[in-house]
């Protein structure tokens, strides 16, 4: 979305100014108007989605983000910034079944996982989806969990109850 507003809509006479809401919050927290006062004491890793990185040069503001959250190790995957891999989701793939061999999105989580990370913090919603449905292939939903940076400010902003020390417990409870 934030692609196509940005640099496809100018071609068809659109003249506003676009910013992705990593940038917008990385900002906030530079300027003190969002305060990040509970903790997340979790290993975090970065996913850098296609669009925003590759395409568009978002790096740091994510990671500056997940930096100033009390209590995060942002640990890298191999795989980074320009050189990130994709989640699976884009071509289409999103709605299509991989006839033989490992799907994009579970070697991607693999990943995660040698990084030792609890979180892959993502900021599109495909990949959000690619790499939780990665986590359930590999059956590690009680070591690792999928959140969008943005639902991670919310929680370091104190704006959720409870912790991220057992999201999985709580989710087993809500469906039982």
């Amino acid at each position: 979305c934030y692609n196509v507003f940005k640099n496809e809509y100018p071609q068809f006479g659109a003249k506003f100014k676009v910013y992705h809401h990593t940038e917008v919050i990385a900002e906030l927290i530079k300027e003190g108007k969002i305060r990040l006062t509970q903790p997340i004491e979790k290993k975090i890793t970065y996913h850098d989605p296609c669009y925003l990185g590759r395409y568009n040069d978002i790096y740091e503001e994510p990671r500056d983000t997940l930096k100033a959250i009390k209590g995060v190790k942002l640990v890298e995957m191999e795989h980074n910034r320009e050189l990130s891999q994709c989640c699976g989701g884009g071509g289409g793939h999103y709605w299509m079944d991989i006839p033989s061999g490992e799907r994009i999105n579970v070697t991607r989580v693999k990943e995660a996982q040698d990084a030792q990370a609890d979180i892959m913090a993502v900021s599109c919603i495909y990949c959000l989806q690619m790499l939780n449905d990665g986590i359930k292939t590999l059956d590690i939903e009680e070591k690792m969990e999928v959140y969008d940076l943005s639902e991670l400010v919310v929680r370091a902003m104190g704006g959720i109850a409870g912790t991220l020390a057992a999201p999985s417990a709580e989710k087993k409870k809500a469906a039982a």
